[in-house]
């Protein structure tokens, strides 16, 4: 009785951490949505595969949310027409490479400076090669759930009828046409009107609503509603999972691991993931552990916890098919065990 007592403390205490950096980043995802206008957003996103994934990991710096907030965000950028890997580099790095972060991180680690050095680096590298690595797959959309392959589908159609249109009215023939998206969300089956090139996806809905006089105020917070009512059920889910394994996983069975190279490295991986500890305060969680482990498995607990989690992947399948999570969970595993191992053996 007392465990399941201590889990269900647990599991409200993750909520209550998780919630509001969800809350942050479906506001985001509405902003992008009813105040950018597309035209704009990708007329500043690198065409080049690698330029574009450190672009996207770099934008952490301009929107600062966690592991709970940054899927929203990364979806909206995906459904907005941004290339795959600005959205992949975003998606890994955001719940690192961000102010707040890299604050908490330092205050936590005032004495090992090269703990939070460390960890930018190396999640700024990780993020960028994995979007980079996803810029092999020319289209994104069978690793998307059915629901974002779909609005990203009618959305494509939606621009490429608008772009026929113009091509008939100005006498020119459609291949001769720019391949570049034109500015506009589409609203599936509202709507195939024109819209202004300077759009953005508020004006967009109230045009597709046909003129209908609507807050731009009110279409974000029923966006949100949206968003929070399909993600926040996945963040429950994996919010419950992770409270169980803390409570029923003696601690003791973790530390008894972290005596090697290489053992340490896996323990707090599997810890990272396991625990879900949000990476706005993962920092003084790892702190706990800083004189039982090894350097390069501290490092391994603060980049792949961020990337990969049990709530983060319980948001992730709101996006992504099984398979892609695999790929995703895959390549940040080894490429940071990698890096572990590398600070372990020849710079710790």
């Amino acid at each position: 009785m007392t465990q399941l007592n201590s889990a269900f403390t647990l599991f409200l205490s993750l909520l209550v951490e998780a919630i509001p950096f969800l809350i942050l980043g479906v506001l985001f995802s509405g902003i992008l949505q009813y105040f950018i206008s597309e035209r704009w957003l990708l007329k500043w996103m690198p065409t080049n595969p690698l330029l574009g994934s450190f672009v996207g990991s770099c934008i952490g710096f301009l929107f600062p949310v966690c592991e709970c907030g940054n899927v929203p965000v990364a979806r909206r950028l995906l459904m907005q027409g941004v290339p795959s890997p600005v959205a992949i580099g975003f998606l890994l790095a955001a719940p690192t490479i961000n102010p707040i972060v890299f604050w908490v991180t330092w205050t936590a680690f005032r004495g090992q400076p090269e703990i939070v050095f460390y960890r930018i680096g190396i999640s700024l590298a990780i993020a960028t090669i994995i979007g980079w690595v996803f810029s092999c797959q020319k289209d994104l959309r069978p690793f998307l759930r059915p629901n974002v392959s779909a609005a990203i589908t009618a959305r494509q159609k939606y621009l490429g009828n608008i772009n026929e249109s113009r091509s008939e009215v100005a006498g020119l023939q459609t291949d001769n046409q720019s391949s570049l998206l034109q500015s506009g969300t589409f609203f599936l089956g509202q709507s195939n009107k024109a819209l202004p090139e300077d759009a953005s996806g508020m004006q967009a809905a109230m045009l597709a609503m046909g003129g209908q006089r609507i807050s731009r105020w009110q279409l974000l917070l029923d966006s949100m509603i949206q968003e929070l009512r399909e993600l926040a059920a996945v963040l429950v889910i994996g919010s419950a999972i992770a409270a169980g394994i803390q409570v029923f996983i003696p601690r003791e069975v973790v530390i008894s691991l972290g005596q090697g190279n290489i053992s340490s490295i896996i323990a707090m991986m599997l810890l990272a993931a396991l625990v879900s500890i949000c990476s706005t305060v993962d920092s003084f969680f790892a702190l706990s552990f800083a004189s039982m482990f090894t350097t390069g498995s501290l490092i391994a607990f603060l980049v792949f916890g961020p990337m990969i989690d049990i709530k983060g992947v319980g948001l992730l399948s709101s996006v992504f098919q099984p398979r892609a999570i695999f790929y995703l969970l895959a390549l940040a595993a080894a490429m940071t065990f990698l890096s572990a191992l590398v600070l372990n053996f020849y710079i710790s």
